[in-house]
């Protein structure tokens, strides 16, 4: 347990931080008022910038621009109201020259990082346009991307065609392989009480956020609580047939047993019916195998954080509720 209020640090990127931080932040207080008293002082996302597809990709290569999905994704996550200014940022325009495909949100964030320079600086006015309750920090200001080595040998350049590798992923790295850290970042990490791995893609958004230089080491030599949180189903190519052992042990293969504390995992088969959808495309429910991850020396907590819909998400009131529960003292 850890003492309250608590100020957190969550790393990883995709629609799994989003899921976390729109839970999180209901337990986020102020200097003022009730809210002070709330169990956290502080929450900061701390988000991959190495996408490379879809809008982001478009805007990262025609105006050479940092990826601006994810964060997008997240400030949205922790707008103190997801009501119309939320909804405009995640607006994607449907068709149109040059716009279709386009988010809203992609294109502010793009247009703010022109008129200020500073891509860091527009992520800040963008979060106090949707106020935001936490900070928001992209991994790296400096242009990256990801490279893999796969096990046949071969090594492939970029998010996206690392995500439709059909062949298992040995290791990742980034290019360049030295990348500067933004200094919030390191001070938030030497602050935390409580730093949160995951969820999100492990070796896109996970291990990519984790790899600008210092950021892997400040956290290994941090006094928090670390707390791993386990994927809910496996991504076709990436983590194909991968238990939740498998997912901790690659983070172990990268830096090594002193990253992480404790592991949550959740402990709820999805419905038939979305089974059946996630395996026709080549996905399946992350294996719980907790004995395993016992002897390699990680105690776990588990619990049902499944949202169902026309997908399967960590349920965000549950997932926070359980992290304030477990590891925040009261």
């Amino acid at each position: 347990m850890v003492r309250v209020p608590a100020r957190v640090v969550a790393f990883g990127g995709g629609t799994g931080l989003a899921s976390l931080l729109r839970g999180l932040k209901k337990y986020v207080g102020s200097r003022r008022g009730a809210l002070s008293r709330m169990p956290l002082a502080d929450l900061a996302a701390v988000v991959t910038v190495t996408d490379d597809g879809g809008s982001s990709g478009r805007l990262r290569r025609g105006f050479h621009v940092l990826p601006p999905g994810d964060i997008r994704n997240c400030m949205v996550a922790l707008s103190a109201d997801e009501a119309l200014l939320s909804r405009l940022f995640q607006y994607r325009f449907p068709r149109g020259p040059g716009l279709g495909g386009h988010s809203f949100g992609n294109l502010f964030l793009a247009a703010l990082t022109g008129v200020t320079g500073d891509f860091a600086e527009a992520v800040r006015l963008s979060s106090e346009v949707l106020a935001i309750r936490g900070r928001i920090f992209p991994s790296s200001v400096e242009a990256v991307s990801l490279v893999a080595q796969l096990d046949d040998g071969r090594i492939v350049r970029g998010e996206t065609r690392i995500s439709r590798s059909n062949c298992p992923i040995r290791r990742v790295r980034l290019r360049p392989r030295h990348v500067h850290p933004l200094p919030e970042v390191l001070e938030a990490i030497r602050r935390a009480d409580l730093i949160l791995i995951g969820p999100g893609s492990l070796y896109t958004s996970v291990i990519s956020s984790l790899l600008v230089d210092g950021i892997a080491e400040a956290v290994c030599n941090s006094a928090a609580l670390r707390v791993y949180i386990g994927n809910l189903m496996t991504q076709p190519g990436e983590t194909t047939g991968f238990s939740a052992a498998d997912h901790l042990q690659v983070l172990v293969n990268h830096f090594g047993t002193g990253m992480i504390d404790q592991v949550v995992l959740n402990n709820r088969t999805p419905s038939p019916r979305l089974v059946r959808r996630y395996r026709a495309e080549g996905s399946s429910p992350v294996i719980l195998d907790t004995a395993r991850i016992e002897a390699m020396g990680y105690h776990c907590t588990v619990a049902d954080l499944i949202e169902e819909g026309d997908v399967v998400r960590h349920d965000s009131d549950r997932l926070a509720g359980l992290l304030v529960r477990r590891f925040v003292a009261r």
